[in-house]
């Protein structure tokens, strides 16, 4: 891919996010954020949204508030580079099969410099996701379970840790530092009943709510559904939880229909 095309495809993904932006205007050397109106959740939307168009993760890729257009176009190229270069490794391998590894763990950034550390749930974190759903206040357990408890059945706890692979995907979050196994969010997929598809669902704890924890971990849940060949992914939200609504159609969700009793089916392909 020339470097016209690669510009060509950040500026597109540039306008699907922020639609009145004039391309033309945009001066390359300066801070993007200084020409357009661009909040830290747009910031890591377009991270996103570029990987997409070129095909690269770009999820892990430090640029800070004063990012240039110049400064994506270098990221992209150095992005591209790996990949190609993977690829090749691949082939010689013998080992390219054409389909994309899911994450085991990883290290994401929040947007005020935390450093958050994702990985997937397993049997033996019942006991976590136990006190993770203790520690929500009343209004966020009742807008992740639609009903008003505080404690999780025995049940409930091993259907959600007892993860089949094939059919589900689960990552948790802890806070970055060595030692820290207390959940701070977790999201989650489930396949439908054509295995196509797969339903969401997301919690993050009151304590970190509004520091862009829930982009992350949503971006993360959408590359690992991705990865498992999932086509759609949808989901339920309540019509009065702004902030999700919000997140949902930065990330690209629509409206599948009218909200009814209060609840509205989100859905995009993936």
């Amino acid at each position: 891919m020339d470097n016209a095309t690669t510009r060509e495809r950040i500026l597109a993904a540039l306008q699907s996010i922020a639609p009145e932006t004039d391309a033309r205007a945009i001066r390359p050397d300066r801070p993007l954020r200084e020409q357009i109106e661009l909040d830290s959740l747009d910031w890591l939307t377009l991270a996103e949204r570029v990987g997409e168009v070129l095909g690269v993760d770009l999820r892990h890729v430090r640029l800070g508030p004063a990012a240039t257009l110049d400064d994506w176009q270098r990221a992209a190229d150095r992005a591209l580079d790996r990949r190609a270069g993977a690829t090749a490794g691949e082939a010689r391998a013998g080992g390219a099969d054409g389909r994309a590894r899911p994450l085991a763990s990883s290290v994401a950034r929040l947007v005020d410099g935390r450093r958050v550390r994702l990985r997937p749930v397993v049997a033996a974190d019942a006991p976590l996701l136990a006190a993770f759903v203790r520690g929500l206040s009343p209004e966020s357990r009742y807008r992740r379970f639609m009903a008003s408890l505080r404690e999780l059945p025995a049940a409930k706890l091993k259907s959600l840790t007892a993860i089949d692979p094939a059919r589900h995907v689960a990552l948790a979050a802890t806070p970055g530092g060595r030692g820290q196994r207390a959940w701070i969010g977790v999201a989650r997929c489930v396949a439908d009943a054509k295995g196509e598809g797969c339903e969401f669902a997301l919690t993050v704890a009151d304590d970190w709510q509004h520091t862009g924890l829930a982009g992350v971990l949503m971006r993360a849940l959408m590359a690992e559904a991705r990865a498992r060949g999932f086509r759609r992914m949808q989901g339920e939200v309540l019509a009065v939880n702004r902030p999700m609504l919000a997140l949902a159609r930065q990330l690209g969700f629509v409206p599948l229909g009218p909200a009814e009793a209060g609840v509205l089916r989100l859905g995009r392909d993936l």
